[in-house]
């Protein structure tokens, strides 16, 4: 058994753009924008939707929006999403990129969340 979650919902802009994008998104949301030290193609939007993170994210391709599912198992989380229909089609660090049927990218990764949160948010699979 394994468990996950919704982590993220990412704003993906091309590069050139992602300042603006997260500007605008900012403004209309009412939240701050702040670069994200570890990692710079993201700016975080912090509170836009609570329990999530929300972040604009640099991207080299077009415009779109994801989502990140974090779980203890990316290994188990990604052969769950491939068996609904999801392909996979690319690696970042341990995150896995898929592209889920009607064409939108989500990406699974290790557990990011505070241990509390995880443990009561998570949806535990067999």
């Amino acid at each position: 058994m394994h468990r996950s979650r919704v982590y993220a919902i990412l704003i993906d802009a091309p590069a050139p753009e992602a300042a603006r994008a997260a500007a605008f998104w900012s403004a209309a949301l009412g939240v701050p924008a702040e670069p994200d030290a570890r990692y710079p193609q993201f700016i975080d939007l912090h509170d836009a939707l609570p329990g999530l993170v929300t972040a604009v994210q640099a991207v080299d391709d077009a415009p779109r929006f994801h989502l990140d599912f974090e779980t203890d198992d990316v290994d188990a989380e990604t052969a769950r999403l491939l068996a609904l229909g999801a392909t996979q089609v690319a690696r970042w660090q341990e995150c896995r990129v898929l592209r889920v049927p009607g064409g939108h990218l989500v990406c699974v990764l290790p557990v990011e969340s505070p241990p509390e949160i995880f443990d009561a948010q998570a949806r535990t699979w067999p």
